[in-house]
């Protein structure tokens, strides 16, 4: 026991201070993001919204979240990582503060829209920031170590949501949110200025290429899309079949959902330093990552078992820890030839588009052909996203054998 507990310990080893800031800002910026898992409750229970004007208002959020990520590239490339991750975070800090006071549907709609465009241009910069913080051979850990940030300010903010909405009301939610937003720009501001350390300076090229003309990385972008395409029904379509296919309660289903954030804190980082020491291709983990996924979709329509449920999260899981960590790292590897802002936020976006319409494509094939139907739907998405994945490793080899 003691032997894990320090091959744990070791597996943090070697990440620079700048990530170990940079992911403290993560966890309050993510802890602090308490308000958007309650926006839908908020729009019916206190504005009185019907179900058609809150799916309208939740499409405004995702085109936010997509428009956010593509700015967050344009400014980083312009103005850098730093002063767009600050003032990202601040500006978002007084809009979730001031978003309180809109009532009226179209405000609303053009404050959500607004709110996440500022919120998500800091995701783009924060990957490049990723890039400057951390050691080429630390790179991958140190993009764990943020998911982990993330993984857990994402299981602490709903639930101190819930105390603030039972005890203050939605008025202290949303001066909470905005108070953490500020506080971790501040942060920020004050301690991970690139003047005041040392950093990696891995992006001064002189020609540099566009990531909308690099045809590789747009394969692997389109593999990113269907890749989670799939993944977010665990977040939408799959607690719902939880419930009705199996009757599970809320209770039971939160207990699913939580052992995937448990198994992504103890086990992410301990994965990810020995898969790196075996010197495996990114590609080809990415590829076994999407695998596990349509495996856990595909277990689905195979077994009746109520015990096969936690099988599929464990699969999914898994294969989130393996995927998501190394396709980041190959994003932020192929950006280094060229605009690292434009890389970056095409990888953000990959996950805005499947926001806006995975989750209503997904409820829409269960409402029409039923669940079996969708799950194989799901595995068909996870396939074509190895074949993409298939064609960009036979053109990485090309060039490399060109190059030899």
């Amino acid at each position: 026991m003691k032997k894990i507990y320090i091959s744990y310990l070791e597996s943090f080893k070697g990440l620079s201070k700048e990530i170990w800031w940079l992911a403290l800002v993560t966890l309050i910026n993510r802890a602090g993001t308490m308000v958007i898992p309650f926006l839908s409750l908020y729009f019916n229970e206190n504005l009185g919204f019907s179900l058609e004007n809150i799916g309208m208002l939740m499409t405004s959020f995702g085109i936010g979240s997509l428009m956010g990520s593509w700015l967050g590239g344009k400014l980083t490339d312009t103005y850098g990582y730093y002063r767009v991750m600050y003032l990202s975070l601040i500006v978002s800090g007084f809009l979730f503060i001031s978003f309180q006071f809109l009532e009226d549907f179209w405000n609303l709609a053009l404050g959500v829209f607004l709110l996440m465009t500022v919120a998500e241009v800091f995701r783009p910069a924060s990957f490049v920031a990723i890039n400057a913080y951390s050691k080429p051979e630390n790179r991958t850990r140190s993009v764990t170590l943020i998911r982990l940030a993330i993984n857990l300010g994402f299981s602490i903010g709903p639930a101190l949501g819930g105390l603030f909405i039972l005890y203050i009301g939605y008025t202290g939610l949303f001066w909470a949110d905005g108070c953490t937003c500020i506080i971790a720009g501040i942060l920020i501001l004050l301690i991970l200025n690139p003047k005041k350390i040392n950093i990696q300076k891995p992006f001064n090229v002189k020609n540099p290429r566009s990531a909308y003309k690099d045809i590789p990385y747009l394969v692997f972008i389109g593999s990113m899309i269907l890749l989670s395409f799939a993944f977010v029904q665990y977040f939408s379509t799959v607690p719902i079949y939880y419930s009705e296919a199996y009757q599970l309660s809320e209770y039971q289903i939160g207990l699913l959902l939580a052992m995937n954030g448990i198994f992504i804190f103890l086990f992410e980082m301990p994965l990810i330093k020995y898969i790196e020491y075996r010197k495996i291709p990114q590609v080809t983990l990415i590829l076994l990552g999407l695998l596990l996924i349509a495996l856990s979709f595909l277990i689905f329509n195979l077994f009746a078992w109520t015990g096969i449920l936690v099988v599929a999260m464990l699969f999914m899981t898994w294969g989130e820890m393996i995927a998501f960590p190394f396709s980041n790292a190959f994003a932020m590897a192929r950006s280094q030839t060229g605009n690292p802002g434009e890389y970056m936020a095409l990888y953000s976006i990959s996950f805005s588009i499947s926001h806006i319409f995975a989750h209503n494509m997904g409820m829409r094939s269960v409402a029409s052909f039923g669940y079996e139907f969708t799950w194989y739907v799901m595995v068909v998405a996870c396939l074509l996203g190895i074949l993409l994945l298939l064609l960009l490793q036979s053109m990485l080899n090309k060039k490399y054998e060109k190059l030899k």
